[in-house]
């Protein structure tokens, strides 16, 4: 089983930065495609960002792109999305997830493992 948990949400005026990280169990490493997601309140839950185990290719929304990295370390089994210049639109809670495949970077339906999330609010 693939477990993931994120931690490093906070709250951050506009233009600050932030850097999240996705904890995951060594069988995550397995999985073709690491992912973050949001979800604001009434919102649908929306890519941010993806990153594929064997070749290291990234994908981004066009609202992050150019602000926020997604980026990983195997040896501390960890994932990162580092975000600057956040802008109050970014507020949302951000989820890690992990899909055994790959075929499908950017959509939610692909991925099989979530983590609980963590919160990122930030202010005008």
């Amino acid at each position: 089983q693939v477990q993931l948990a994120e931690s490093g949400g906070g709250l951050v005026q506009a233009g600050g930065s932030l850097r999240l990280s996705c904890t995951v169990s060594d069988q995550a490493f397995i999985n073709a495609a690491m992912a973050w997601f949001r979800q604001a309140p009434g919102k649908e839950r929306e890519f941010v960002a993806a990153i594929t185990w064997s070749d290291l290719r990234t994908y981004y929304a066009e609202s992050v792109k150019g602000r926020f990295t997604i980026s990983r370390d195997n040896a501390k089994n960890m994932v990162y999305l580092q975000m600057n210049s956040l802008k109050p639109e970014d507020t949302a809670i951000y989820y890690c997830a992990a899909d055994r495949f790959g075929s499908s970077p950017k959509s939610k339906d692909a991925y099989e493992t979530w983590g609980q999330g963590t919160q990122v609010t930030v202010s005008s």
